[in-house]
Protein backbone atom coordinates (compact mmCIF):
# COMPACT_ATOMS: atom_id res chain seq x y z
CA UNK A 1 0.00 0.00 0.00
CA UNK A 2 1.16 3.50 -0.78
CA UNK A 3 0.03 6.59 1.07
CA UNK A 4 0.88 10.15 0.23
CA UNK A 5 0.26 13.31 2.21
CA UNK A 6 1.21 16.67 0.74
CA UNK A 7 1.94 19.88 2.61
CA UNK A 8 2.86 22.10 -0.29
CA UNK A 9 1.05 23.58 -3.28
CA UNK A 10 1.27 21.19 -6.23
CA UNK A 11 -0.83 21.42 -9.39
CA UNK A 12 -3.10 23.96 -7.73
CA UNK A 13 -3.76 21.84 -4.60
CA UNK A 14 -2.89 23.09 -1.15
CA UNK A 15 -2.93 20.57 1.70
CA UNK A 16 -3.29 22.15 5.12
CA UNK A 17 -1.61 20.34 8.06
CA UNK A 18 -4.05 17.59 9.06
CA UNK A 19 -3.98 18.17 12.82
CA UNK A 20 -5.46 21.62 12.31
CA UNK A 21 -8.43 20.35 10.35
CA UNK A 22 -10.80 18.51 12.67
CA UNK A 23 -12.72 16.38 11.92
CA UNK A 24 -10.08 15.41 9.35
CA UNK A 25 -7.07 15.43 11.69
CA UNK A 26 -6.96 11.74 12.64
CA UNK A 27 -7.63 9.48 9.67
CA UNK A 28 -6.21 6.29 11.15
CA UNK A 29 -9.64 4.67 11.32
CA UNK A 30 -10.29 5.45 7.65
CA UNK A 31 -6.95 3.96 6.66
CA UNK A 32 -7.48 0.85 8.78
CA UNK A 33 -10.90 0.32 7.23
CA UNK A 34 -9.44 0.70 3.75
CA UNK A 35 -6.69 -1.81 4.56
CA UNK A 36 -9.31 -4.31 5.75
CA UNK A 37 -11.30 -3.88 2.56
CA UNK A 38 -14.34 -2.55 4.38
CA UNK A 39 -15.16 -0.28 1.46
CA UNK A 40 -13.90 -2.56 -1.31
CA UNK A 41 -10.67 -2.08 -3.25
CA UNK A 42 -10.02 1.62 -2.67
CA UNK A 43 -7.22 3.23 -4.65
CA UNK A 44 -7.58 6.87 -3.56
CA UNK A 45 -9.44 9.16 -1.20
CA UNK A 46 -9.25 12.92 -1.56
CA UNK A 47 -11.19 15.36 0.61
CA UNK A 48 -11.38 19.09 -0.04
CA UNK A 49 -13.06 21.55 2.32
CA UNK A 50 -13.71 25.10 1.17
CA UNK A 51 -11.27 24.66 -1.70
CA UNK A 52 -8.38 23.24 0.35
CA UNK A 53 -7.25 19.64 0.39
CA UNK A 54 -7.55 18.34 3.96
CA UNK A 55 -6.85 14.69 3.24
CA UNK A 56 -5.22 12.84 0.36
CA UNK A 57 -4.42 9.16 0.56
CA UNK A 58 -3.47 6.49 -1.98
CA UNK A 59 -3.82 2.76 -1.55
CA UNK A 60 -3.42 -0.61 -3.24
CA UNK A 61 -0.53 0.47 -5.45
CA UNK A 62 -1.90 3.85 -6.55
CA UNK A 63 -0.23 7.23 -6.11
CA UNK A 64 -0.87 10.86 -7.03
CA UNK A 65 0.01 10.20 -10.68
CA UNK A 66 -2.30 7.20 -11.13
CA UNK A 67 -4.96 7.57 -13.81
CA UNK A 68 -8.17 6.07 -12.43
CA UNK A 69 -10.65 4.43 -14.77
CA UNK A 70 -13.86 5.63 -13.12
CA UNK A 71 -16.14 4.45 -15.92
CA UNK A 72 -19.44 6.39 -15.94
CA UNK A 73 -18.00 9.33 -14.04
CA UNK A 74 -17.12 10.34 -17.61
CA UNK A 75 -20.82 10.89 -18.32
CA UNK A 76 -20.91 13.90 -16.00
CA UNK A 77 -17.87 15.41 -17.71
CA UNK A 78 -19.59 14.91 -21.07
CA UNK A 79 -22.55 16.79 -19.61
CA UNK A 80 -20.23 19.62 -18.63
CA UNK A 81 -18.97 19.72 -22.22
CA UNK A 82 -22.57 20.16 -23.35
CA UNK A 83 -22.74 23.10 -20.95
CA UNK A 84 -19.64 24.61 -22.50
CA UNK A 85 -21.18 24.29 -25.98
CA UNK A 86 -24.36 25.95 -24.71
CA UNK A 87 -22.25 28.73 -23.19
CA UNK A 88 -20.51 29.08 -26.56
CA UNK A 89 -23.87 29.53 -28.25
CA UNK A 90 -23.49 26.61 -30.67
CA UNK A 91 -26.33 24.51 -29.24
CA UNK A 92 -29.38 24.83 -27.04
CA UNK A 93 -30.97 22.38 -24.67
CA UNK A 94 -34.12 22.29 -26.81
CA UNK A 95 -32.16 21.62 -30.02
CA UNK A 96 -33.40 18.41 -31.68
CA UNK A 97 -30.37 16.14 -31.35
CA UNK A 98 -31.07 14.28 -34.60
CA UNK A 99 -30.33 17.43 -36.58
CA UNK A 100 -26.64 16.78 -35.88
CA UNK A 101 -26.90 13.32 -37.49
CA UNK A 102 -28.71 13.94 -40.78
CA UNK A 103 -25.77 12.38 -42.63
CA UNK A 104 -26.78 8.93 -41.34
CA UNK A 105 -30.52 9.37 -41.93
CA UNK A 106 -32.93 7.85 -42.71
CA UNK A 107 -32.91 5.88 -39.49
CA UNK A 108 -34.26 2.39 -39.05
CA UNK A 109 -37.57 2.07 -37.20
CA UNK A 110 -38.60 5.45 -38.65
CA UNK A 111 -40.74 7.61 -36.40
CA UNK A 112 -41.14 11.40 -36.37
CA UNK A 113 -40.70 11.41 -32.60
CA UNK A 114 -37.02 10.69 -33.09
CA UNK A 115 -36.68 14.24 -34.41
CA UNK A 116 -38.30 15.56 -31.24
CA UNK A 117 -35.55 14.12 -29.02
CA UNK A 118 -33.64 17.10 -27.65
CA UNK A 119 -30.16 17.53 -26.22
CA UNK A 120 -31.87 17.87 -22.83
CA UNK A 121 -33.56 14.49 -23.31
CA UNK A 122 -30.17 12.90 -23.94
CA UNK A 123 -28.34 14.32 -20.92
CA UNK A 124 -31.25 13.59 -18.57
CA UNK A 125 -31.53 10.01 -19.91
CA UNK A 126 -35.20 10.53 -20.69
CA UNK A 127 -35.44 10.16 -24.46
CA UNK A 128 -38.21 8.07 -26.03
CA UNK A 129 -35.77 5.68 -27.69
CA UNK A 130 -35.67 2.15 -26.27
CA UNK A 131 -32.37 2.29 -24.43
CA UNK A 132 -31.81 0.97 -20.92
CA UNK A 133 -28.45 -0.40 -19.74
CA UNK A 134 -30.13 -1.88 -16.65
CA UNK A 135 -32.50 -4.06 -18.69
CA UNK A 136 -30.77 -7.02 -20.28
CA UNK A 137 -33.67 -7.31 -22.73
CA UNK A 138 -33.28 -3.74 -23.98
CA UNK A 139 -32.11 -3.34 -27.55
CA UNK A 140 -30.11 -0.27 -26.54
CA UNK A 141 -27.80 -1.56 -23.81
CA UNK A 142 -24.23 -0.34 -23.57
CA UNK A 143 -22.93 -3.87 -24.11
CA UNK A 144 -24.78 -4.14 -27.42
CA UNK A 145 -23.51 -0.72 -28.49
CA UNK A 146 -19.93 -1.78 -27.82
CA UNK A 147 -20.38 -4.75 -30.12
CA UNK A 148 -20.87 -2.56 -33.20
CA UNK A 149 -18.61 0.00 -34.83
CA UNK A 150 -21.08 2.79 -35.63
CA UNK A 151 -22.48 3.95 -32.30
CA UNK A 152 -24.48 6.81 -33.83
CA UNK A 153 -26.45 4.53 -36.13
CA UNK A 154 -26.86 2.08 -33.26
CA UNK A 155 -28.64 4.72 -31.19
CA UNK A 156 -30.75 6.42 -33.82
CA UNK A 157 -31.88 3.10 -35.32
CA UNK A 158 -33.43 2.02 -32.00
CA UNK A 159 -37.24 1.71 -31.83
CA UNK A 160 -39.44 3.96 -29.70
CA UNK A 161 -39.76 2.66 -26.16
CA UNK A 162 -43.07 1.40 -24.82
CA UNK A 163 -44.80 2.34 -21.57
CA UNK A 164 -46.80 -0.67 -20.35
CA UNK A 165 -49.65 -0.02 -17.91
CA UNK A 166 -47.53 -0.83 -14.86
CA UNK A 167 -44.93 1.82 -15.74
CA UNK A 168 -44.97 5.56 -15.36
CA UNK A 169 -45.27 7.64 -18.50
CA UNK A 170 -43.92 11.12 -19.15
CA UNK A 171 -47.47 12.38 -18.64
CA UNK A 172 -47.67 10.94 -15.10
CA UNK A 173 -44.02 11.14 -13.97
CA UNK A 174 -42.62 13.81 -11.70
CA UNK A 175 -40.88 16.44 -13.86
CA UNK A 176 -42.63 14.96 -16.92
CA UNK A 177 -39.73 12.63 -17.68
CA UNK A 178 -39.13 8.88 -17.29
CA UNK A 179 -35.52 7.97 -16.54
CA UNK A 180 -33.78 4.99 -18.15
CA UNK A 181 -30.01 4.61 -17.81
CA UNK A 182 -28.76 5.03 -21.38
CA UNK A 183 -25.04 5.25 -22.13
CA UNK A 184 -25.69 5.45 -25.86
CA UNK A 185 -27.67 8.66 -25.41
CA UNK A 186 -24.76 10.27 -23.56
CA UNK A 187 -22.49 9.24 -26.41
CA UNK A 188 -24.83 11.07 -28.81
CA UNK A 189 -24.84 14.20 -26.63
CA UNK A 190 -21.04 14.27 -26.69
CA UNK A 191 -20.98 13.60 -30.40
CA UNK A 192 -23.44 16.44 -30.95
CA UNK A 193 -20.97 18.71 -29.13
CA UNK A 194 -18.26 17.55 -31.50
CA UNK A 195 -20.37 18.30 -34.54
CA UNK A 196 -21.72 21.61 -33.22
CA UNK A 197 -18.25 22.91 -32.34
CA UNK A 198 -16.55 21.32 -35.37
CA UNK A 199 -13.85 20.21 -32.94
CA UNK A 200 -12.82 16.72 -31.96
CA UNK A 201 -14.49 16.02 -28.59
CA UNK A 202 -11.22 15.22 -26.81
CA UNK A 203 -9.71 18.50 -28.02
CA UNK A 204 -12.78 20.51 -27.03
CA UNK A 205 -12.72 19.11 -23.48
CA UNK A 206 -9.00 19.79 -23.23
CA UNK A 207 -9.44 23.42 -24.35
CA UNK A 208 -12.48 24.11 -22.21
CA UNK A 209 -11.54 22.24 -19.03
CA UNK A 210 -8.16 20.56 -18.87
CA UNK A 211 -6.11 23.58 -19.90
CA UNK A 212 -7.77 26.23 -17.69
CA UNK A 213 -7.83 23.88 -14.69
CA UNK A 214 -4.25 22.66 -15.11
CA UNK A 215 -5.12 19.01 -15.81
CA UNK A 216 -2.14 17.54 -17.63
CA UNK A 217 -2.58 13.81 -16.97
CA UNK A 218 -5.53 12.09 -18.64
CA UNK A 219 -6.30 9.25 -20.99
CA UNK A 220 -9.24 8.73 -23.35
CA UNK A 221 -10.39 5.35 -24.55
CA UNK A 222 -11.59 5.46 -28.16
CA UNK A 223 -13.95 3.30 -30.19
CA UNK A 224 -13.11 1.62 -33.49
CA UNK A 225 -13.72 4.86 -35.40
CA UNK A 226 -11.28 6.82 -33.21
CA UNK A 227 -14.00 8.67 -31.32
CA UNK A 228 -13.65 9.33 -27.61
CA UNK A 229 -15.64 7.01 -25.38
CA UNK A 230 -17.81 9.76 -23.89
CA UNK A 231 -19.91 7.68 -21.52
CA UNK A 232 -17.16 5.85 -19.68
CA UNK A 233 -13.68 6.10 -21.15
CA UNK A 234 -11.88 9.02 -19.49
CA UNK A 235 -9.21 8.29 -16.88
CA UNK A 236 -8.02 11.07 -14.57
CA UNK A 237 -5.99 11.39 -11.40
CA UNK A 238 -7.84 11.85 -8.12
CA UNK A 239 -6.81 15.51 -8.19
CA UNK A 240 -8.13 15.91 -11.73
CA UNK A 241 -11.49 14.49 -10.67
CA UNK A 242 -11.56 16.80 -7.66
CA UNK A 243 -10.90 19.82 -9.86
CA UNK A 244 -14.06 19.17 -11.87
CA UNK A 245 -16.08 18.88 -8.69
CA UNK A 246 -14.53 21.97 -7.14
CA UNK A 247 -15.28 23.94 -10.31
CA UNK A 248 -18.93 22.86 -10.13
CA UNK A 249 -19.11 23.61 -6.39
CA UNK A 250 -17.74 27.10 -7.04
CA UNK A 251 -20.36 27.91 -9.65
CA UNK A 252 -18.15 27.36 -12.69
CA UNK A 253 -14.99 29.03 -11.39
CA UNK A 254 -11.68 27.28 -10.75
CA UNK A 255 -8.53 28.97 -9.50
CA UNK A 256 -10.13 32.39 -9.93
CA UNK A 257 -10.88 31.70 -13.59
CA UNK A 258 -14.35 31.18 -15.02
CA UNK A 259 -14.60 27.82 -16.75
CA UNK A 260 -18.39 27.44 -17.09
CA UNK A 261 -21.17 29.96 -16.64
CA UNK A 262 -22.83 30.26 -13.25
CA UNK A 263 -26.14 29.79 -15.05
CA UNK A 264 -25.14 26.39 -16.44
CA UNK A 265 -23.71 25.03 -13.20
CA UNK A 266 -26.91 26.04 -11.39
CA UNK A 267 -29.17 24.47 -14.02
CA UNK A 268 -27.07 21.29 -14.16
CA UNK A 269 -27.93 20.27 -10.59
CA UNK A 270 -31.64 20.97 -10.68
CA UNK A 271 -33.69 17.75 -10.60
CA UNK A 272 -35.01 16.72 -14.01
CA UNK A 273 -35.99 13.07 -13.48
CA UNK A 274 -36.48 10.55 -10.68
CA UNK A 275 -34.07 7.63 -10.52
CA UNK A 276 -35.22 6.00 -7.27
CA UNK A 277 -38.11 7.65 -5.45
CA UNK A 278 -37.73 5.48 -2.35
CA UNK A 279 -34.06 6.38 -1.97
CA UNK A 280 -34.66 10.02 -2.91
CA UNK A 281 -32.24 9.83 -5.85
CA UNK A 282 -32.89 12.13 -8.80
CA UNK A 283 -30.99 13.20 -11.89
CA UNK A 284 -29.98 16.56 -13.33
CA UNK A 285 -27.84 17.27 -16.37
CA UNK A 286 -25.70 14.12 -15.92
CA UNK A 287 -25.35 14.85 -12.19
CA UNK A 288 -26.82 12.41 -9.68
CA UNK A 289 -28.73 14.19 -6.92
CA UNK A 290 -29.17 12.76 -3.46
CA UNK A 291 -29.00 13.68 0.19
CA UNK A 292 -27.63 12.88 3.61
CA UNK A 293 -28.60 13.60 7.22
CA UNK A 294 -26.50 15.16 9.95
CA UNK A 295 -28.03 15.58 13.42
CA UNK A 296 -31.57 15.24 12.01
CA UNK A 297 -30.92 17.90 9.37
CA UNK A 298 -31.20 16.95 5.68
CA UNK A 299 -28.60 18.18 3.20
CA UNK A 300 -28.28 17.86 -0.59
CA UNK A 301 -25.49 16.25 -2.57
CA UNK A 302 -24.49 16.27 -6.23
CA UNK A 303 -22.26 13.51 -7.47
CA UNK A 304 -20.64 11.65 -10.35
CA UNK A 305 -20.67 7.89 -10.08
CA UNK A 306 -19.25 4.97 -12.01
CA UNK A 307 -18.89 1.20 -12.10
CA UNK A 308 -16.57 -0.16 -9.44
CA UNK A 309 -18.02 2.08 -6.75
CA UNK A 310 -16.21 5.18 -7.98
CA UNK A 311 -17.73 8.45 -6.80
CA UNK A 312 -17.00 12.17 -6.87
CA UNK A 313 -19.25 13.87 -4.34
CA UNK A 314 -20.10 17.52 -3.74
CA UNK A 315 -21.64 18.35 -0.37
CA UNK A 316 -22.40 22.05 -0.85
CA UNK A 317 -23.75 22.83 2.62
CA UNK A 318 -20.44 21.70 4.11
CA UNK A 319 -18.24 23.10 1.31
CA UNK A 320 -16.93 19.59 0.72
CA UNK A 321 -15.66 17.71 -2.30
CA UNK A 322 -14.88 14.03 -1.74
CA UNK A 323 -13.29 11.69 -4.29
CA UNK A 324 -13.14 7.93 -3.78
CA UNK A 325 -11.77 5.71 -6.54
CA UNK A 326 -12.10 1.94 -6.55
CA UNK A 327 -11.48 -1.01 -8.86
CA UNK A 328 -14.37 -3.32 -7.91
CA UNK A 329 -15.79 -3.33 -11.43
CA UNK A 330 -18.98 -5.34 -11.80
CA UNK A 331 -18.84 -6.65 -8.24
CA UNK A 332 -21.90 -7.05 -6.07
CA UNK A 333 -22.13 -4.41 -3.36
CA UNK A 334 -19.60 -2.04 -4.97
CA UNK A 335 -21.85 1.02 -4.60
CA UNK A 336 -23.19 -0.04 -1.22
CA UNK A 337 -19.64 -0.18 0.13
CA UNK A 338 -19.05 3.33 -1.18
CA UNK A 339 -22.23 4.44 0.60
CA UNK A 340 -20.82 2.91 3.78
CA UNK A 341 -17.61 4.89 3.31
CA UNK A 342 -19.56 8.14 3.21
CA UNK A 343 -21.70 7.20 6.21
CA UNK A 344 -18.79 6.12 8.39
CA UNK A 345 -15.91 8.32 7.25
CA UNK A 346 -17.58 11.55 6.13
CA UNK A 347 -21.08 11.93 7.58
CA UNK A 348 -20.12 10.55 10.99
CA UNK A 349 -17.23 13.02 11.24
CA UNK A 350 -19.49 15.90 10.26
CA UNK A 351 -21.98 14.80 12.90
CA UNK A 352 -19.31 14.79 15.60
CA UNK A 353 -18.28 18.30 14.63
CA UNK A 354 -21.90 19.45 14.72
CA UNK A 355 -22.27 18.11 18.23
Amino acid sequence: MKKLFLAVAIMGFVTTPLAANEPWGDMKTLEENVRKGTYGTVTSVLIMEDGKTVYEGYFNGADATTLHNTRSVTKTITGLAVGAAVDDGVMRMDTPAATFFTDIAPFENPDPRKFDVTIEDLITMTSVLECDDNDNFSRGTEARMHNVEDWASFFWDLPIRGYPGWMETPATAKYGRVFAYCSAGIEMAGWAVERATKTRFQDYVKTKFFDPMGIERFEWQENGLGQAHKSGGLSLTARGLAKFAEMQRSGGVYGGRRVLSAAWTAEAVKPRAVINAEAGTEYGYTWWLGGYEISDVQFKTYFMTGNGGNRVMIMPAHDLVVVITKTDFGQRGMHQKTNAFFEQEINARLARRAN
